[in-house]
């Protein structure tokens, strides 16, 4: 049986295949119900008055949709976007360039803000405050500070890491400062009938809940899985269901919990080699192969938020969950 895909002369790329799963109206994004509230009123009430929005900054974990968020600001606005990243501003002038050269209300969206030089992060509070930026010409007694006017324009930022970023540039924010929940599974089941339709796939209903059963409460995993499922799918020549999803997935080494063979990696090693834990990060660190910032960074959050892992003073400890779900008997 083969698989039902809606195919095309003009086969998209992925980026393009990206661009297109994201929303395209508040009605079209599911989840983050209370933020697209808000930001409907700020939005309503700065076109109501005939003013540029007040500069805003989203913060959580990868994948949860701040820069869908910052799209849909500039759609539904009807204003251009500039698109940049903390680092690829690396000198005063890579940021001159971008502002001077906005149109009145104009949208400029900053990825992984807590990356930019704190050089440029001074430059950068005049202009978002009060519509200036001074520039500094020359060196030592000869120089020379140039002041340019900007035109009005929302700054909009995102951020993984909201403790990196300074108190002064975080105040600057004076639209809002929001945070990106996790999706419940329900969410993510909605966005995946979504992204399968957008996709031009047929899903049964019990494949797209595994799939969002496994995708760590992430759109954007949750979008990856439904992507690897239809590859496997095409390969394979047969239709999406239930027991295709199982295996697509086991072949990327997800579980069950949406497990990875790292995540997994980390809880054997405490569990086997030091019956459980408390272990310090360093030594699951020698144990694994894996460097710490990723243990701290990319593993344990996961394992922490599913109650499979514990963060004691002592170190970290593998939970009874953990031991049911790997097959080991637990000891008190």
């Amino acid at each position: 049986m083969s698989l039902d895909v809606n195919t095309s002369s003009t086969p998209l790329s992925p980026k393009q295949l990206d661009a297109d799963l994201r929303p395209n109206s508040w009605d079209d994004y599911i989840g983050q119900q209370s933020i697209k509230e808000n930001l409907k009123i700020l939005l309503g009430a700065a076109d109501v008055r005939g003013h540029t929005a007040e500069h805003i900054l989203f913060y959580g974990p990868p994948g949860l949709g701040k820069t869908t968020l910052a799209h849909l600001i500039a759609k539904e606005t009807g204003r251009q976007m500039k698109i940049t990243s903390g680092p690829a501003i690396e000198k005063v002038g890579d940021l001159a360039s971008i502002l001077t050269n906005l149109a009145p209300g104009d949208i400029v969206f900053i990825d992984e803000i807590h990356r930019l030089n704190k050089m440029i992060e001074e430059v950068l509070y005049p202009a978002m405050e009060s519509g200036v930026l001074d520039i500094i010409i020359g060196k030592g007694p000869s120089a020379r500070t140039i002041q340019l006017e900007l035109p009005p324009f929302t700054m909009v930022a995102a951020t993984t890491r909201m403790a990196l970023l300074s108190s002064p540039l975080r105040s600057r924010f004076s639209g809002g400062t929001f945070r990106l929940e996790f999706y419940t599974n329900e969410e993510v089941a909605e966005i995946i009938k979504r992204s399968a339709k957008r996709i031009g796939i047929e899903i049964p209903d019990d494949a797209v809940i595994e799939i969002a059963r496994r995708a760590r409460s992430t759109p954007r995993t949750a979008n990856h899985f439904l992507k690897r499922v239809r590859d496997y799918a095409q390969v394979h020549e047969t239709s999406i269901t239930l027991d295709t999803v199982k295996k697509a997935l086991a072949l990327i080494g997800v579980d069950e919990l949406g497990l990875t063979a790292a995540d997994r990696n980390v809880l054997d090693v405490i569990i086997q080699k030091f019956n459980g834990g408390p272990i310090g990060v360093k030594t699951i660190s020698a144990a694994t192969s894996e460097e710490e910032a990723t243990i701290e960074e990319v593993i344990e959050p996961y394992l922490i938020q599913t109650g499979l892992l514990e963060k004691t003073p002592q170190g970290r400890r593998a939970t009874k969950r953990a031991f049911e779900h790997l097959g080991f008997d637990f000891k008190e």
